[in-house]
């Protein structure tokens, strides 16, 4: 958990959580930045509920960029 406090603490704002302009739902993005795989993925919440639940889309994104860091770039060393 030390990993994911810090990935929110010094990373938050690689996870852009926002309203789709188009579609009006809710989204997050993320780009690995080793390999530049980008990911955006619609979100089940309500956009009028996007700043009571932003900071657990970003632990969820980053707990799927971690697994994403394990299995794509194993023996990569990335910078804090």
């Amino acid at each position: 958990m030390d990993l994911h406090a810090h990935l929110i603490d010094h990373h938050e704002q690689e996870v852009k959580v926002f309203v789709h302009k188009v579609t009006g739902k809710m989204m997050y993005e993320l780009t690995c930045p080793i390999c530049q795989e980008h990911w955006r993925k619609p979100l089940k919440k309500r956009p009028a509920d996007l700043q009571a639940y932003v900071r657990e889309i970003r632990l969820v994104a980053f707990d799927l960029f971690l697994y994403h860091l394990m299995d794509a770039h194993p023996t990569e060393k990335t910078q804090s």
